[in-house]
């Protein structure tokens, strides 16, 4: 937990400089253009309508492909979030995006399994995972993407991760 006495600007700035170094580790959020919503601990993966993200322009409707990736991406770096956390707050770990070697190691995707509910409309997409099981070789995420209303989801998955090993 961050020292009660420790500015909040600085805890703010190293959580975000976290989230900025996950994200670099990450080309494709980039060209998805995914960004991250950070309330505390928790995170909104918010994707962007973009032309090029629609799969059939006879509907239209985002490509399942793209819906599949914006959730394991989501997925990835809530999985990713929730293993750094405690290094954040204590202070332990201060990641920079722009070094290398001060990007954290990701998981690796054992399966991922998507549940398509209903096609992703031409408009911003919102996704949140839960981590489900973090262990030190296996964990197990949930998520789950909506739009215009979070009761209901246009897609939803389940994913398994190999657990990056030796730190």
């Amino acid at each position: 937990m961050a020292d009660r006495n420790e500015p909040l600007d600085r805890v703010k700035s190293r959580r975000d400089a976290g989230i900025a170094a996950i994200v670099a580790a990450i080309p494709y959020i980039s060209w998805l253009g995914i960004r991250f919503d950070r309330r505390g601990d928790e995170l909104t993966a918010v994707m962007p309508f973009s032309e090029k993200l629609i799969g059939n322009p006879m509907l239209p409707a985002i490509h399942g492909g793209v819906t599949a990736a914006f959730l394991e991406i989501a997925a990835t770096v809530e999985l990713t979030w929730a293993t750094l956390w405690d290094d954040l707050e204590s202070g332990r770990m201060v990641p920079d995006a722009a070094v290398p070697l001060a990007t954290p190691r990701l998981a690796k995707t054992i399966d991922f399994s998507v549940d398509y509910l209903r096609s992703g409309l031409p408009r911003d997409s919102y996704a949140r995972a839960r981590v489900v099981r973090l262990g030190r070789r296996y964990s197990s995420v949930q998520v789950e993407a909506w739009q215009d209303n979070r009761d209901r989801p246009f897609a939803q998955a389940n994913g398994h991760f190999l657990m990056p090993q030796g730190g």
